[in-house]
């Protein structure tokens, strides 16, 4: 059984947060960074840690591992930022997402995509695209467009802004 909406093969980039693998889609990933120096702004969420530049424009960095209720990032060899577009009602903004590790790219057949499990009313399944299996494992397939809430990304522009003027 294959997921509604994914029709054909697609390249994902996977990456690790704790033990999970997560995959996005490859179109939304502009770039790979080394973790860099990340400068803290004051009176975000904890899940935004600050704001990096990147070749003169500010970036905002967030760090999905708080904003999936796993312990903060912390810094490590294989640590690096992945550039990603999100696209929240009809504007495009760039973020850096923080990652323990990036895999690899790799191709998915829509039938190796189970839907996103169904746990309950309460629990927002909405970010994931799916479960792709690769292998013996299941790598989270992400909708990195509704991960964060439009009040979340506009936060994040808002801080952008602050941070470039």
């Amino acid at each position: 059984m294959s997921v509604e909406g994914i029709l054909e093969t697609t390249q994902y980039l996977t990456f690790k947060l704790d033990d999970e693998v997560f995959a996005l889609d490859i179109s939304k990933v502009r770039e790979v960074l080394d973790f860099t120096t990340v400068t803290k702004v004051p009176r975000t969420p904890e899940f935004m840690r600050g704001v990096i530049n990147l070749r003169g424009s500010v970036v905002p960095v967030v760090d999905l591992r708080l904003k999936f209720g796993m312990t903060k990032t912390e810094k490590t060899v294989n640590t690096c930022i992945i550039i990603i577009e999100v696209k929240v009602d009809d504007e495009t903004a760039i973020l850096g997402a923080l990652a323990d590790s990036v895999q690899e790219v790799m191709d998915l057949e829509p039938d190796h995509i189970e839907p996103a499990p169904k746990i309950g009313t309460k629990l927002r399944t909405d970010f994931i695209n799916g479960m792709g299996k690769q292998n013996d494992r299941f790598v989270i397939i992400l909708n990195i467009d509704k991960v964060f809430s439009t009040e979340e990304i506009a936060l994040v522009q808002e801080t952008q802004t602050e941070s470039a003027g």
